[in-house]
């Protein structure tokens, strides 16, 4: 059963303060203020699914922690949920184990490129991007997307232009765009990939925000693309993490299905990557993707409750403020700039509202003077957020 707003909040909303929660307990540290409301960093005030916690508490009881490997019933889950919600079949002999989307990119980056070569992203896009790119000597190039009327676009000849110019060697798609919430259309895509395969450029798509799309807006796998035209030149990453609150139990999943690249990456690992299975990860994964689907439809609720009340109190309050479309993700940004000098965010938003959120130049050069919030939290937390930027607003007239 799909719970309502009210009794999916009863029933999951945790307190996170003081339980080690980077969100909520590292504010000293990240901000410079432990005293701040945070509505920034993706995850979640609310529990797991009762199906991971009940799988967990299982094993954890049976006390032996010992090496463990990915059993044959996890793929089955893992293709189940992909099948079922996407008409992506993945098969096992595709998919490799990570312990993480992030850990993974740094993992590509090194197994499919040189120091010097050129990669390409978009933003404003999730930060980790640009420090992969930089951390690992490669040449970090960006094609802006351009705002129109609260929604982010792609443009496509700059696209193109940039990869020519730059010899660029590899793509970081992100689909869902985090954080200019655009679910890309499969017509999106296909531009997008085909420019790609023209220019000979290796695409890693960053799908970890697959389950939050809304309304008429649909995910499509990159590798299901104008019927699997491209999937010779696509690396897949995703995880259960920020669909069900899991990220902490480190475990994300890689899906290759060209055999040519699968190798390389398999040789690349046979040398670096020595880990062993995360025993509770993979555990959690599968049981989300068993037992959570209501559980993730009543926080799709929440999520877009949520932001309902944010477009809609800044709307008739700030009217200066500019909400973009929430296609998919739970994190949309804010204008602020339509009343706010782009270099006076930080003392209106921190300083005065007592806020700690994403910043927009987080998310690459010319983004000063946006926010981004996290929706995916007890909505008592984002009626405060946006109760005290109204106030701080009003005084400032």
């Amino acid at each position: 059963m799909i719970l309502d707003i009210k009794d999916f909040v009863d029933t999951y909303y945790v307190e996170r303060k003081n339980t080690n929660s980077t969100k909520w307990d590292l504010l000293e540290e990240r901000f410079g203020d432990p005293d701040l409301l945070p509505i920034w960093v993706a995850d979640m005030e609310f529990k797991a699914p009762d199906s991971v916690i009940s799988a967990l508490t299982e094993r954890v009881q049976h006390g032996a922690y010992g090496y463990s490997f990915i059993p044959d019933a996890y793929y089955n889950t893992y293709s189940n949920w992909m099948e079922d919600s996407f008409g992506y079949k993945v098969e096992k002999e595709w998919c490799r184990p990570a312990t993480g989307v992030v850990s993974a990119l740094y993992w590509f980056m090194n197994c499919y490129t040189e120091e010097g070569d050129a990669v390409i992203i978009t933003p404003p896009v999730y930060y980790p991007f640009f420090n992969v790119i930089r951390d690992l000597d490669r040449t970090l190039v960006t094609a802006d997307m351009t705002e129109n009327d609260g929604r982010f676009e792609l443009d496509f000849d700059l696209f193109e232009q940039k990869i020519e110019e730059n010899d660029v060697k590899l793509f970081i798609l992100c689909s869902p765009h985090n954080p200019a919430g655009r679910v890309w259309t499969e017509s999106e895509l296909e531009r997008m990939l085909a420019i790609c395969e023209k220019h000979d450029v290796l695409v890693i798509a960053d799908e970890i925000h697959q389950d939050f799309a809304y309304g008429e807006h649909k995910h499509t796998p990159a590798p299901l693309v104008a019927d699997g035209k491209y999937t010779d030149r696509i690396v897949l990453v995703n995880a259960a993490s920020k669909s069900f609150n899991l990220p902490g139990l480190l475990h994300a999943n890689i899906v290759i299905e060209n055999d040519a690249l699968r190798k390389q990456f398999d040789d690349y690992a046979g040398q670096h990557i020595k880990s062993e299975k995360n025993i509770l990860g993979h555990l959690a994964t599968q049981a989300a993707y068993e037992g959570g689907g209501e559980w993730l439809e009543g926080l799709k609720n929440v999520i877009l409750s949520n932001y309902a009340y944010v477009r809609e109190t800044l709307g008739v309050h700030i009217p200066e403020a500019k909400v973009m479309k929430l296609e998919g993700t739970y994190l949309p940004m804010i204008d602020l700039r339509g009343f706010l000098a782009p270099e006076d965010t930080k003392e209106f938003v921190q300083e005065k509202c007592r806020l700690a959120v994403d910043y927009g130049e987080w998310f690459g050069e010319g983004y000063e003077g946006y926010i981004r919030l996290n929706l995916a939290t007890h909505p008592k937390f984002v009626k405060e957020a946006v109760d005290r930027m109204v106030e701080e607003y009003k005084k400032m007239k």
